[in-house]
């Protein structure tokens, strides 16, 4: 379950923390409560209070060395709670600006600075930029595979896309076949969702029941093609077997 840090602002976050910590805790199989795109020490700090099992702190905006000294301050204030911690480097930009950073190969991930980065934060997953966009595309995607090869060769930690809306099934599989064990995907959720809750309520008789069914069977839908086409469908252990 991945939280965006703007959902920290909520005033109703304790208990849809604990609602989501009620769900995991039933579930048959291992699953992670994450924060996402984490910007503070402050907003980490508080998505662990609230029992979420893993955090990402996102400075990829920082120099490379204030990269390092903000994650590594993380990843020392996660290891308390027994949480995993997730970092970028290199920065993911909007897919609406495409065309500016992506296309034209800005903000990519530097394969010579990632075992240093991994190194000096103990950082457990690694978010990179290889042409991949947040949202949707301003145009074709440009992916540099050979980059996500050679820094999958380079640490062992999981490597994570962001951005992952916009491609096609093949390559995602190329994508995941270069490296990345980790796949951030919603602004198809999103779409998809909302494009089956206006035809539901388009229809005689809608009623808002009928419409939060729709978004419920449209998620429901999506996650599966997609858990399919990443090839994750069916590989979760049993709880019970799970280390």
């Amino acid at each position: 379950f991945g939280v965006y840090s703007g959902c920290l602002k909520e005033a109703n976050i304790r208990a849809f923390a604990a609602y989501l910590r009620e769900r995991v805790a039933h579930l048959q199989f291992p699953a992670s409560i994450m924060l996402d795109h984490g910007e503070t020490l402050e907003q980490v700090q508080l998505a662990l209070d609230l029992g979420f099992t893993d955090v990402m702190i996102d400075a990829s905006r920082l120099p490379f060395e204030d990269n390092i000294a903000k994650t590594r301050e993380v990843v020392q204030l996660a290891r308390h709670y027994g949480a995993g911690v997730e970092a970028e480097l290199g920065h993911v930009g909007l897919g609406d600006q495409y065309n500016q950073f992506g296309a034209a190969r800005k903000g990519f991930t530097d394969p010579r600075l990632v075992t240093e980065f991994v190194e000096k934060t103990g950082v457990d997953f690694l978010a990179i930029a290889f042409g991949n966009a947040h949202g949707e595309y301003q145009s074709e995607p440009r992916l540099d595979l050979e980059l996500v090869r050679e820094v999958r060769n380079t640490i062992a930690i999981p490597l994570v896309m962001h951005g992952g809306t916009g491609l096609t099934d093949d390559q995602y599989r190329e994508v995941i076949r270069a490296g990345i064990s980790k796949i951030n995907y919603f602004t198809g959720l999103n779409k998809a969702a909302t494009a089956r809750m206006i035809r539901t309520a388009a229809e005689p008789g809608a009623t808002m029941f009928g419409i939060l069914s729709a978004l419920r069977e449209a998620y429901e839908e999506t996650c599966i093609h997609y858990l399919e086409v990443f090839g994750a469908a069916g590989r979760a252990l049993p709880t019970s077997q799970a280390s």
